[in-house]
């Protein structure tokens, strides 16, 4: 029979409340953003107010007199409360990175012959003290183009079509779009284009506004006086000259091996991207998280960065005048809302701060043997192995090590950065860091031009092996190729050029 009935039953699960949710979202925010996050805290919520790192306030001073404590780091806040940060992995949040600048497509992937020009000089700005920042202000390249722009005599028409060519001009000094288009949307003939695009084109710096890096080149060779046929066709085939094609380059050019040297030679002194040498948006400082020092007694000190910490007090005093003042439901709600919310946020920063610091040191226990002797001796190590050490989910060690960075006397490294696959030994005893067999690989390579002799691929999986590093050919070939590093046919051709 079919029916309806009504039970009762009684059954475990986790709910996490939405404070739980954003203490646990706390953790993957970097410094950076975690800043944002205060101030609109401090913004939003009268009774939160920034600690003084000057000192004691004579203000401080009276309420601590009158008993009038507030809130700060470390108030009922212990080991317990820091584990209530750990959840587990069925709250995933998507890190939102913002986006990047992509009108600079020079990369040198697209390039590869010529990742090793020299650069057009300085770009941004130097600055001479710890903190300080310069008043003088450097022009960026479109300023500067702007201003030649300006006095190039233009009529008005073709002023605006200039500036809009500028304007598509990216960071690296390349025109991105068609001139058609161009032509379509400012409703001009495609001759009228091309002739403005003419004039910009001997604006400074020389090869400005090109298409691409031939007519670049192109351009920077004509005002020296040193284009001709030989050169034109040079440009024409610089695929040839990334894979050091030599012989196919001297069939193409009709010139002998010691022209195209020195064609070559004059290549390398110009400047494929000529816009570098202008300031941009000021590229943000890393910032550590965490310092790590050596102990005078042995080992390892690690120390949360106080410059990154967020300082927040309740005002106690005031949220007492507040509560008092307070007529209608309304205004007591709002009030009992922002004290809550303002206990929260400080309880919250200070196991955010207590749990970098727990894991950071818990990475910097397992991976000592990096500190004290370098990369070679990094070892394998993953998420699970540092959860299950210091008593919280793998979900957890995640969230705390994205976007957090440790400063040590070997550089300044991602927390992420110590974490690398394993790469088993010969014998089957003890592996080998991932990152520890690409610095071996990378070492060998760059000691070929002194011992004379090109390892191949195969070569260097049988030097690995002789050590005990049991890998395969085409992990050698990834690992080569993500350092960039050519092949060994390419790199006996640079010898042999060189």
């Amino acid at each position: 029979m079919i029916g309806q009935r009504l039970e009762v039953r009684q059954g475990q699960g986790l709910v996490i409340t939405p404070q739980l949710q954003q203490a646990i979202k706390l953790l993957q925010l970097s410094n950076l953003e975690l800043d944002d996050f205060v101030e609109q805290e401090l913004e939003r919520n009268p009774l939160l107010q920034r600690e003084e790192p000057e000192g004691e306030t004579p203000e401080a001073a009276e309420r601590a007199e009158a008993g009038d404590g507030e809130m700060t780091f470390g108030d009922g806040v212990g080991e317990g409360s820091v584990a209530a940060m750990d959840a587990g992995s069925d709250d995933v949040y998507g890190d939102a990175a913002p986006g990047e600048r992509t009108s600079d497509r020079m990369t040198d992937e697209a390039q590869p012959g010529l990742s090793d020009w020299s650069s057009a000089g300085k770009g941004g700005s130097t600055f001479e003290g710890e903190g300080e920042r310069p008043d003088t202000h450097e022009p960026t390249l479109w300023e500067h183009l702007q201003a030649q722009a300006s006095s190039a005599g233009f009529t008005a028409a073709d002023h605006g079509i200039a500036l809009t060519l500028i304007d598509a001009t990216d960071e690296g000094g390349y025109l991105r779009g068609e001139l058609a288009e161009f032509a379509d949307r400012l409703g001009v003939p495609l001759e009228r284009i091309e002739a403005v695009l003419s004039v910009c084109h001997g604006f400074e710096p020389t090869g400005i506004m090109a298409r691409s890096v031939p007519e670049c080149l192109k351009l920077q060779l004509i005002e020296r006086n040193r284009f001709d046929p030989a050169m034109a066709a040079l440009l024409d085939n610089l695929d040839l000259l990334a894979r050091r094609d030599l012989t196919a380059l001297r069939r193409v050019c009709d010139v002998d091996g010691e022209d195209l040297a020195e064609m070559i030679a004059e290549l390398k002194a110009l400047t494929p991207r000529p816009g570098a040498g202008f300031g941009g948006e000021p590229a943000q400082t890393v910032v550590p998280d965490v310092h790590v020092r050596p102990d005078p007694a042995g080992g390892w000190r690690v120390e949360l960065n106080a410059d990154t910490l967020p300082r927040l007090l309740v005002d106690k005093r005031y949220h007492g005048l507040v509560q008092a003042g307070a007529r209608s439901d309304t205004e007591k709600t709002f009030v009992a809302d922002c004290a809550a919310q303002a206990n929260w946020l400080v309880k919250s920063l200070d196991q955010r701060a207590k749990t970098i610091l727990k894991v950071s040191s818990e990475i910097v226990r397992q991976q000592d043997a990096f500190f004290a002797f370098g990369v070679e001796f990094l070892r394998p190590l993953n998420l699970k192995t540092v959860a299950d050490a210091i008593g919280m989910h793998e979900s957890t060690v995640s969230r705390v090590t994205s976007n957090k960075y440790v400063a040590t006397p070997r550089g300044v490294f991602e927390l992420k950065f110590f974490f690398t696959a394993a790469i088993q030994s010969v014998d089957g005893a003890s592996s080998h860091s991932a990152e520890a067999v690409r610095h071996r690989i990378k070492t060998m390579i760059d000691g070929e031009g002194l011992e004379g002799d090109v390892l191949s691929d195969d070569r260097i999986v049988e030097i690995l092996k002789e050590t005990g590093i049991d890998i395969a050919r085409r992990t050698v070939a990834k690992y080569r190729e993500a350092l960039r590093i050519p092949s060994s046919v390419q790199r006996r051709r640079m010898l042999k050029t060189a």
